[in-house]
């Protein structure tokens, strides 16, 4: 397989902008409705400057996963036990990069101490985390332009 997954560097920041806003808004239809004013919240902290305070961010881990040397999906996780971000870029979907950097992501929990994670899955993502063993935990955020739906997974220590 030709996929790599590793930290996230300065250097990788406006392909993590590109990659988390095409992402959201093509994508995730589910959820924004193609509504401008859901996209533009949710992207507004995946400029570079937003891109660039999560990698500033010591409560974040910001991984990217690549794919013939190409930055094909971004993902994080927080050091509180959740996974905050794993969008793929949309012309690297179904390659096995989401999966994969899932797999690291949940790996990360477990290094920093975590037995459980947590994550809020968008609408578009709900299956796939499923089908990586993620379970509802409970209704729909509520509050703001796009709300997603509370999971956990019990993790593999």
């Amino acid at each position: 397989m030709t996929i790599s997954i590793r930290r996230a560097g300065a250097d990788d920041i406006p392909a993590m902008s590109r990659v988390l806003t095409a992402s959201i808004t093509e994508l995730c239809a589910a959820d924004h409705h193609h509504d401008p004013a859901s996209i533009a919240a949710w992207t507004a902290n995946k400029s570079p400057q937003g891109v660039a305070a999560m990698l500033d961010n010591p409560s974040l881990l910001v991984f990217v996963a690549e794919h013939f040397g190409s930055i094909g999906a971004v993902g994080a996780v927080t050091r509180t036990g959740d996974v905050a971000l794993n969008y793929v870029a949309p012309d690297m979907r179904f390659r096995g990069l989401s999966k994969a950097l899932l797999a690291r992501l949940e790996a990360e929990l477990v290094a920093l101490g975590f037995t459980e994670g947590r994550l809020e899955a968008t609408r578009t993502a709900r299956d796939f985390y499923e089908s990586a063993g993620w379970q509802p935990d409970g209704p729909q955020a509520t509050g703001r332009k796009v709300n997603g739906y509370p999971m956990r997974k019990t993790l593999a220590g």
